[in-house]
């Protein structure tokens, strides 16, 4: 019987490393991803400006990582896919949809859920109730 040797433990440092070029990559040529860190700037800053709580906080930066963490995995499969084939394939073409769909509805539901922060905000700011 062969005895199979498990590859070798890569240190923190070099994961981490990989890591961050993994985001210097997906973020490199993708206008999408610099739309949503512009909006996800603003929302930081009407978060600020709207003196939010702690728990709006946290649920407004879960939906900022969110909608960075699908467009990444969108980005990832784009990828994958270009080194399968750059040949038009239906399977491929219907996986990448599915992943900007993904992307679309994190966007979305993080865009309702910012609305409803905000407009209570607002609304508390502005005496409506």
């Amino acid at each position: 019987m062969q005895e199979h040797e498990s590859p070798p433990q890569r240190p923190w440092k070099r994961k981490f490393r990989v890591a961050f070029r993994g985001v210097a990559l997906g973020i490199r040529g993708q206008t999408s991803y610099f739309v949503h860190l512009f909006l996800a700037a603003a929302v930081i800053v009407a978060a600020w400006v709207f003196k939010v709580n702690m728990t709006e906080w946290c649920v407004l930066l879960l939906c900022i990582t969110g909608v960075l963490t699908a467009e990444m995995f969108n980005s990832a499969l784009e990828a994958l896919a270009r080194a399968i084939t750059r040949e038009h394939d239906p399977e491929i073409r219907d996986g990448l949809d599915m992943a900007s769909a993904a992307v679309l509805m994190a966007a979305i539901g993080s865009a309702l859920i910012g609305a409803v922060v905000f407009l209570y905000r607002l609304g508390r700011m502005t005496g409506w109730w």
